[in-house]
């Protein structure tokens, strides 16, 4: 049997997580936790690269692993530039645009920096799968009502595409004979329309439905008086937007576990918020219908959020009428990049490369 040993890497804010695959089997995986304290030594993200593969160095030791013993190296995809979907080769054109001129910061711009060192001493390659930045939006998805302001896809498509791609294998569809819609539920909502092969459409969050932290779609010219109002510097209001909306800016917290045991003890403004947001959802999921003439097959609910049944009854409740609703919970990204990267090995998919 050729090797499908893969190593999966996957920086967050606060955590760095690596996980061992053998095929699609996860042979381990661990959240290196990272102290706001510790974290505070550093004046950028990329600073703190070295420390971050020592500490992956580190645990790959503990657990009796060596570099040589894996066929490749699964890496999140950082915010690159606007790219297809799948596997793509890890080069240096990409780990200088995301340490240099990423789209957005964020820890997992260090994945394939991180991946690449520890792969290419060994001959061994670098990939990334589905990024943050995957864009196939139809032309005519991408117009908005500003000329030269186009819409552009950024969203949670690792775990989305991963979610569609399950549910079909599971029930023994083509995915590119499909249409579906797939919400990913969590600390920020985005839902894209998969049709053919690729997500043809999609609402990021942004301009989607609040989610325990973001706000989501707001009126326009209340936003910009609030921007001229003088009460807030960019930074807080982005804050604001960004991480202090949605569920938070209601109740003090973003755990919707917290506000449905509100709910529990009869608090009718909790109930009142989580209907709202499940009707918000469920109309930007009906939004993306038109762009395939209302012929949608299934719709996927999925994330963290898509645990809760209270909250996946109020969607489905509301956006049955349109496509039988499938559940698949949870935020699976280490098994999606390691499953992606495996299709690259078995040569079911090729790997792309970006180039300037």
């Amino acid at each position: 049997m050729e090797n499908e040993k893969i190593l999966v890497i996957n920086p967050g804010s606060t955590s760095t997580k690596i996980a061992v695959y053998k095929g699609e089997c996860s042979q381990w995986s661990e959240s290196i936790p990272h102290s706001l304290e510790e974290l505070s030594n550093y004046t950028c993200i990329y600073d703190q690269l070295e420390m971050r593969k020592s500490l992956i160095q580190n645990c790959l030791e503990k657990h009796g692993e060596a570099m040589e013993s894996f066929a490749a190296v699964a890496a999140r995809g950082g915010n690159m530039p606007a790219v297809h979907a799948g596997a793509y080769e890890v080069n240096d054109y990409m780990v200088n645009f995301l340490h240099y001129t990423p789209g957005d910061q964020h820890a997992s711009n260090m994945a394939s920096q991180l991946a690449l060192d520890l792969a290419s001493p060994q001959g061994i390659k670098a990939y990334t799968y589905d990024a943050v930045t995957v864009d196939e939006l139809l032309p005519v998805a991408a117009m908005t009502g500003l000329k030269g302001i186009p819409r552009q896809a950024r969203g949670h498509n690792l775990n989305t595409r991963a979610a569609a791609l399950t549910f079909c294998k599971n029930h023994d569809l083509n995915y590119a004979d499909t249409n579906m819609i797939v919400a990913h539920l969590g600390g920020g909502i985005t839902i894209n329309l998969h049709s053919e092969g690729r997500m043809i459409d999609m609402v990021m969050d942004q301009e989607g439905p609040f989610s325990p932290e973001r706000a989501g779609g707001l009126p326009t010219y209340t936003v910009v008086d609030m921007a001229y109002s003088g009460k807030y510097t960019r930074e807080e209001l982005m804050k604001r937007l960004q991480r202090t909306g949605g569920l938070i800016s209601y109740f003090g917290t973003s755990d919707l576990r917290e506000v449905e045991k509100l709910i529990e003890n009869g608090d009718e403004e909790a109930a009142f918020v989580e209907e709202g947001m499940a009707l918000a959802i469920a109309k930007s999921i009906a939004k993306l219908a038109p762009t395939v003439e209302g012929k949608v097959d299934y719709i996927i609910l999925t994330g963290g959020l898509a645990h809760s049944k209270r909250l996946t009854d109020l969607i489905q409740k509301k956006i049955a009428f349109l496509a039988p609703v499938a559940i698949l919970p949870g935020e699976n990204e280490m098994q999606a990049l390691a499953e992606g990267i495996l299709r690259v090995l078995r040569k079911e998919e090729t790997a792309h490369i970006l180039q300037p």
